[in-house]
Parts: structure tokens; sequence; C-alpha cells
């Protein structure tokens, strides 16, 4: 990994999308960010450069929205997200670099599709009151697709949503849910390798850049229109995953 301009040109806007995505829009589609980096550098790398930043936007967002979550649905989902986390842990190590960057795109083209079929009235998420095994279980898998790719905010959201919550308790509940699972695949990350002196000099550099995202975050939440913002989030998720299914097919 080079720290040139072809680099920072990507990384950026990268960062600035995480921070915007997990500070205002309940961690969707932040996993983007990971997706971008992945064109330009092996998926491993990316996720090691990622997670430290996503972790301080965490903590930059927490506070704003701090005791707005619920609770219940918070706790269960943190417990059931510290096995699906382990489980990952260990599939990773056989997982190539190639399977990564499909697994990835395939997980941005779902999302995307998810989303129009929800916004579209083909698909239906019915409300329901808050059960322990769902919370448990949605946990497991927001964990388990966290720790592979970042990509946590999919199967949080599609739990999250039949709840029937306000915007601003299911944006705390995902902030609080994803500073707990970032914690813990702190540790399991330090184990597999992915952190090193180069990508945390990285970090460094686009640290503000984080911190900058989710203070417009937390400030779009409260004024912008949800739709505009993931009109173009859904495009440019599904041209990356498109690239990403490419590169990781070929």
């Amino acid at each position: 990994m080079e720290l040139d301009l072809t680099f920072f040109a990507l990384a950026i806007p990268a960062t600035l999308f995480a921070g915007i995505s997990k500070g205002g829009f309940g961690s969707g589609a932040s996993f983007g960010s990971a997706a971008i980096l992945a064109m330009v550098l092996d998926p491993a790398v990316s996720l090691g450069l990622m997670l430290p930043l996503l972790m301080l936007i965490d903590v930059a967002s927490i506070r704003p929205y701090w005791g707005q979550w619920h609770g219940p649905s918070a706790k269960w989902m943190i417990i059931g997200s510290v096995p699906g986390i382990t489980i990952a842990f260990f599939v990773f190590s056989i997982i190539s670099d190639d399977f990564l960057r499909l697994l990835i795109g395939v997980i941005c083209i779902f999302f995307v599709l998810y989303q129009a079929a929800r916004r579209g009235g083909l698909l239906q998420v019915g409300n329901r009151p808050f059960g322990r095994v769902g919370a448990t279980v949605a946990g497991a898998l927001t964990g388990f697709t966290s720790f592979v790719s970042h990509a946590g905010g999919p199967p949080a959201a599609i739990y999250l949503l039949s709840l029937n919550l306000d915007k601003t308790a299911y944006q705390a509940t995902t902030v609080i849910l994803f500073w707990a699972v970032n914690f813990v695949k702190f540790g399991f990350y330090i184990f597999l390798g992915v952190f090193t002196a180069q990508t945390l000099m990285a970090d460094l550099y686009l640290a503000p850049f984080a911190v900058i995202g989710a203070w417009l975050g937390v400030r779009a939440h409260h004024i912008v229109p949800e739709r505009p913002f993931f009109a173009i989030t859904y495009i440019l998720l599904t041209l990356t995953g498109l690239r990403l299914i490419y590169l990781g097919l070929t």
C-alpha cells in the first residue's frame, strides 16, 4: 500500500462517506468505504485500515445520540454479535482475497436490491414487537457480516426497521450497536495481523476526515431528507459492487 495521490483520492471520500452514513443514516451504507478501498487494496488491508476510522466515528457519533437508543434491541443484538464475530474470525483466515472481493460486491448489490424492493413496495417489512430470539439472530448476522466486510448495516437494518422505531431511536441504536461490535472486532483483527504500521499511519492522516464526516452525518440526520442521500448512495454502491464482483471473478 502506497500513500500516494491515488490512494488519498479514494480514501478521503470513502472516509467522509463512512462518517456521514454512520453519523446520520443508520450505518446502512458505511461498508461502501471498505468496498471502495478494496478496488485498489487487498480486501484484508482495506478492512484493517477502515476499522480504527470506524471506531473513531463511533466515538464521535455516540454522544449526540446518548440514551436515545432502543435498549432491549441494542442489548440482545450486541450479545448475539459475539458468536457471529467469533465464527467469522475462524472463517476469515481461510478466505481468499478474490472471494472477499466477491462477497463484499454481492453484499453491496443485495443491499441495494433489498432497499429498492422495500421502497418500491415489492417487499414489505412488517412491524413486529421486540423479541430476544430475533434480536440475537440479527445480532449474530450483523457480527458475522461486519467482521468479514464491515457490512453489518444491512442485517441490522432489516431487523430494526421491522420494529417501527422513530428515526432517531433507529439511528441511536445502530450507533451503540456498532460501537460495541467494532470494539469486539478490534481484538480479533489484531490476531489476524491486518493492522500494520502503514495502515495506522494512513489512519492518522484520515482521522480528521472521519470526525468531519461524523459531524456532517449528525447534522444531516436532523436537516436532510434521507431519500436524496440514499439515491446517490445506492448508485455508488451498485457500481462499486459490480466492479468488485468483476475483480473477484476474473
